[in-house]
Formats: structure tokens, sequence, C-alpha cells
């Protein structure tokens, strides 16, 4: 029978001195990462802890009127935006999904990153104007710098697990495409579960019948790290197919990993489905994916029985994923143009 809880742990000794509080450290990050793909970490430095009342301040992009919300609206929901892959997603009835939310990329923080009229993937992220939100762009790039230190942090911890030199993946991240997305999960209109099967929509929880918000999926990428408001309803599978309440536990992060790190590491990481459940709430969520550059060539590491793949750029990876898998992005593959098979000897 499945643990009732997913693996939880201090995070303190990831940035510890002494060796052996490291490798406690990162020995119960490989064992989560291995066994369920889901952790729950405690005990985070200063300045990774986001207090509710950061948190609240983050989130009250939500309360920006309708206008100016719809001013940052993706191309695909609004033809006259410049803007394909950051930006505003607005809620769509029909799907097993119903969100919305903003994505928004590097240049929050370093905005040299953005490239104007090249790849969708580095294009410039789409901000809620100053005036209407005084200092929020300055505490989002906070958190966004917290959680790209953070994520460094785990994914050498992984290197470590594996036997690899802790930087192994480093180079991969400089430079990297990561995503800040804010989420709000509302409760379900009768219109918004029209039109979707009983199968794909309903399920039983604890006795009673509830509808999803958010479809059973495992995260396209690498390391998300995901902040909850104090609303329950996210859950993980368990590898005995039952699923697993991930409750929110105020100044903690629930790290979940993707399946292109799954694929990397020849599965000894986990790439884990979890899903919203809708309980008559809304509900909010900031998660942080850690992705690296978008010319990042993914190939086999040198590790022993991983069956080897054949080599690919990531950001044609993540393009290809989203366009044909998320409801936010469907539809829109021919905006952008493939790299193609890169360079391997």
């Amino acid at each position: 029978m499945a643990n009732s809880k997913i693996p939880s742990l201090s995070v303190a000794g990831l940035f510890s001195e002494d060796p052996k509080e490291r490798q406690s450290v990162d020995n119960e990050i490989a064992k989560a990462a291995h066994h369920i793909g889901f952790l729950l970490l405690k005990d985070l430095p200063d300045w990774a802890t986001l207090s509710p009342e950061k948190r609240r301040f983050l989130l009250s992009i939500f309360s920006l009127p309708t206008e100016e919300i719809q001013k940052l609206w993706l191309r695909k929901f609004n033809a006259k935006q410049p803007n394909i892959y950051r930006g505003w997603f607005p809620l769509q009835d029909g799907f097993p999904t119903y969100k919305e939310g903003i994505d928004i990329g590097p240049d929050l923080v370093s905005p040299h990153l953005a490239v104007e009229g090249g790849d969708p993937l580095r294009e410039k992220s789409q901000l809620p104007p100053e005036d209407l939100l005084p200092h929020w762009r300055s505490a989002a790039a906070q958190y966004y710098q917290a959680m790209h230190r953070l994520s460094g942090a785990l994914m050498q911890s992984i290197a470590r697990g594996l036997g690899l030199v802790q930087t192994q993946f480093d180079s991969a991240f400089e430079q990297g495409i990561s995503t800040l997305r804010f989420i709000h999960y509302p409760i379900r209109t009768p219109q918004s579960l029209q039109a979707i099967s009983e199968e794909a929509m309903w399920t039983e929880h604890q006795g009673v019948r509830r509808y999803l918000t958010g479809r059973p999926h495992a995260d396209t990428g690498f390391i998300t790290l995901l902040a909850q408001d104090g609303v329950s309803g996210l859950q993980a599978k368990h590898h005995d197919g039952t699923w697993l309440d991930i409750e929110p536990l105020e100044g903690s992060l629930v790290v979940n990993f993707g399946k292109v790190l799954q694929r990397w590491t020849g599965g000894r990481v986990k790439a884990t489905e979890h899903r919203v459940l809708g309980l008559d709430q809304p509900r909010n969520s900031i998660p942080f994916f850690y992705e690296p550059r978008v010319d990042a060539i993914i190939s086999p590491l040198p590790l022993a029985d991983v069956a080897s793949f054949e080599p690919f750029y990531y950001g044609d990876h993540l393009w290809e994923t989203i366009t044909t898998q998320n409801v936010e992005f469907r539809g829109i593959g021919s905006m952008r143009q493939a790299m193609g098979k890169p360079p391997y000897p």
C-alpha cells in the first residue's frame, strides 16, 4: 500500500560546508527522485522562502482589471498580440484543465536574454504595468532568481547522486529559458464541463466524486519547484496506481521532475504524473520550471546500463511537446522553425 505522504526533507544540508550533511541530503533527494519523483522541501533558506505576504503580493496579478489582463494575452487568444509563448493564457471551456495564468521568462531578471523577432521560446515576456502593480516586477524578479539558484543546487545534488561530477549539467543551463508561471484555478462553471467525457473529467477521492481542474500529466523538462497557496487539491500518482495528496505546507516547496530528466538519466530519476482536483474553492500556485538553453543538446550521459538515444535540442523537444499536449499552446506548432538534428560525434 502506498504511503499517504510524499517524502519530505530539510534542504538546509544542501548548502552546508560539511560533506556528510550534504551527502545525507543528496541521498534523500536521490531516493525520492528514483522511487516516486516527488518530494517536499522544508527548512528553506531565507532567500528561497515565500512568506504568505509575499505570495499574496505576487498573486495580486490576478486582481488586474480584465482590460489590462487582455493586453497580456498570447497571440493565440488575440491575433493582434506580438507574443506567441510568453504571456497570459485565459480560461478555456471544454477541457479537463481549467486554469488561467501567465508565463514569464529569464528577461525578467536579464533583459538581454530576450530576442526580438527570433525564436518564440526566447521572446520578451509580457509584464503588468508598474503603475498598476508598483514593485511587482522587482518582487517577481527576486523570486525568479531565488528559484533559479535553488534549482541549480538541486541539479548538482542529482549529479552527485548519479556518481557524476556535480557540474555535469551546469553548462546546459547557462542562459537558460526557465519559466516562472502564475496560475489561478477558479471554481469550474457548468459550461466549462460540457463536451468532456466522464472518464476524463471526474474521479472519486475519499468517497467523494470530484471534478478535475488540472489533467493528469508529467512535466516536460527537468525540475519544477511549486509554491502552493494553502488550498489542497494537488495529487501525485504513486507507482502502485494510487493518488497521494500533497497538502500545502506553509514555508515549503513541492519538487517534481520532468520527462527530459527521466530520459537523460536512463530512468534513474522519475517523471511522475500529477493532477489537480477541484475542491469547491479557488486555488492558486506558483511553479518555477528550471530549463536549459534552447540550443542545449540532450545526449546520453556517461552512465552504465543506460539505453542510448538520438540527441536532440531542448528547444525542439519543448516546442513539439507543449504545442501538442498543453491546451494553452495547442495548435501553434507552425509558429516556430525547428533547429533540426544536432551534431553528434
